[in-house]
């Protein structure tokens, strides 16, 4: 049996009635009265995630200004000094892994690392030794009425009166009023004809994958855990759990108080994120999420390259003496092995993990046969994918709607349409992709919604049948930098257009020869806001 088990939030109303969360308050008091240098502060922890105060760092924002630390509206009162020794931040600061095949084992190994110092304050606090990390299931509860951010986050006092560490000024949830919540199916069901986000909700989809890394006829690109890659602090792909829910609960939480501020919630941007105690508890649940896709019969890489890491630059935390503690994800895969586990580890059902029976049914061919329990799906070898069509130079997004034309190839059309002609089990149409390529700009806190062949007066929120999916630009900023880790090259995202276009295929709308492609913000964008991309393309992939 697991020493340490992770508890729902919600458990006892999700207030200081939980006890697990009265001890987290506790603990991340006492980290947050130390000094910025000590390896053991909130503030030293959250710099292991991302930063904005270090000076000497390309993406530090000149002249001085939001989102630079000093600029964080209190609570929580941020410090900007001393910095750790240039040792210290080689080492330990700026490595979270986005847009990479590391993402989920490096930040399981952060959680430990947070989770180990915490429960050490809170022993010595009066404490229980067995404390573990509360999760925020924003899917769970009855009907999935979890949805909102457990009220002790909100409170802004302990029951003893004395301030509450857990409350977050800069935090400003879907529409920029201070009501956090998450808009899954069910919260946008509490939230009818909110006009704030026309995009779709979180989802748990990606749960539905059978691929760590690639792609079959049950797993878009990226795949669930995100594309092979080397040491990756954003730009690449995200993989499908990264892309939603990660990345979107990142966004909706943080937000902004409207659409021409300068100034948005700290969840918003990875380089203050980890600054919010809420940040911790979205990404326990992304671990737990993980753990459940595993329980479920699901596999992990067994490529070398991925268990050992990367080579550029090893994994470290401050370890419970003065050295670091280095890991891989090789010892991050099991949760046995780490003497931990979750209040809710329920495996999927085989019925959950299937989409090419709908897929079948839809383009009137046979439907597939029922199979047994589910089987870990081995990694595929690289597809080669072709381009369909790209719209023509760099768009700007504006306003509430910005549109452009993908004019497809006819060769590549034809080789597409050939696929629909018998489709079978064993025999499926071309799976097709669009890719945001290249998107820069400063608005972390915007998400996008990308529609396809969406017709002239159409209200998008009424509109979902031609919603490809959407897209937090969490990491947008520090992503265009051009000095930065990346190069300014910005963030790129692949979305899942199949079931799209398999209805454009039946409607004979693939003739036309071009598709039009519009972006859809989730809040119109001021015309201050800044945010181009590069290109937009269109791949098939045969199977």
């Amino acid at each position: 049996m697991a020493k340490y088990k992770r508890k729902n939030s919600w458990n006892d109303g999700g207030d200081f009635s939980n006890s697990d969360l009265l001890w987290y308050a506790k603990g991340v008091g006492k980290m947050m009265s130390r000094a910025l240098d000590d390896r053991a502060s909130w503030w030293f922890y959250a710099a292991i995630h991302g930063e904005y105060v270090n000076p000497n760092t390309a993406w530090y924002v000149t002249p001085p200004a939001f989102p630079d630390w000093g600029y964080v509206t209190s609570p929580p009162s941020v410090p900007t000094s001393p910095l750790p020794s240039t040792g210290d931040l080689a080492l330990y600061w700026n490595q979270c892994q986005h847009g990479s095949w590391y993402f989920l084992p490096w930040h399981r190994g952060y959680l430990l690392s947070l989770e180990a110092r915490l429960r050490e304050d809170i022993k010595g606090l009066g404490g229980p030794a067995t404390w573990a990390l509360p999760y925020w299931n924003y899917f769970g509860g009855t009907n999935g009425s979890q949805y909102q951010m457990p009220p002790a986050f909100a409170a802004t006092t302990l029951p003893d009166g004395k301030a509450n560490p857990l409350y977050v000024a800069n935090r400003y949830g879907p529409d920029g009023d201070g009501n956090i919540y998450v808009p899954t199916p069910a919260g946008e069901a509490a939230h009818p004809g909110d006009p704030n986000y026309t995009n779709g909700g979180v989802t748990d989809t990606c749960m539905t994958n059978d691929l760590f890394t690639g792609s079959d006829a049950q797993t878009p690109l990226p795949g669930f855990g995100g594309p092979d890659s080397g040491f990756s602090h954003s730009g690449s792909p995200h993989g499908n759990l990264e892309s939603n829910p990660h990345d979107l609960v990142h966004v909706y939480v943080g937000n902004a108080p409207n659409s021409s501020s300068s100034v948005y919630g700290l969840m918003a941007d990875p380089g203050i994120a980890a600054l919010d105690p809420i940040f911790y508890l979205h990404h326990a649940n992304i671990d737990r999420m993980w753990a459940v896709w595993n329980a479920s019969g699901n596999a992990n890489p067994t490529d070398p390259k991925w268990l050992k890491g990367p080579s550029t630059r090893r994994f470290a935390m401050p370890g419970p003496g003065k050295a670091p503690w280095y890991y891989t994800p090789k010892e991050m895969r099991d949760l046995g092995a780490l003497d931990y586990t979750y209040q809710e580890l329920t495996p999927l059902s085989a019925a959950m993990a299937s989409g090419v029976a709908q897929r079948l049914a839809l383009l009137g061919a046979p439907a597939p046969a029922k199979k047994g329990k589910r089987k870990a799906a081995a990694r595929t070898l690289p597809k080669k994918t072709e381009l369909l069509g790209a719209n023509k130079g760099r768009l700007r997004i504006q306003g509430p709607l910005t549109q452009t034309t993908v004019k497809l190839d006819a060769g590549e059309t034809k080789k597409l349409t050939k696929s629909f002609a018998a489709p079978s089990e064993t025999d499926l149409p071309d799976n097709v992709y669009i890719k945001l390529e290249n998107i820069r700009g400063t608005s972390d806190a915007s998400v996008l919604g990308v529609y396809i062949n969406l017709p002239e007066k159409a209200q998008p929120r009424d509109s979902r049948e031609f919603l490809a999916g959407q897209v937090a630009l969490f990491g947008l900023r520090r992503a265009s930098v051009k000095d930065g880790d990346h190069g300014g090259e910005g963030l790129t995202f692949i979305l899942d257009a199949t079931r799209i276009i398999d209805e454009l295929h039946l409607a004979k709308e693939l003739d036309a020869g071009s598709l039009s492609v519009s972006i859809v913000p989730s809040r119109a964008l001021s015309a201050k806001t800044d945010i181009t991309v590069g290109r937009i393309s269109l791949y098939r992939e045969a199977h």
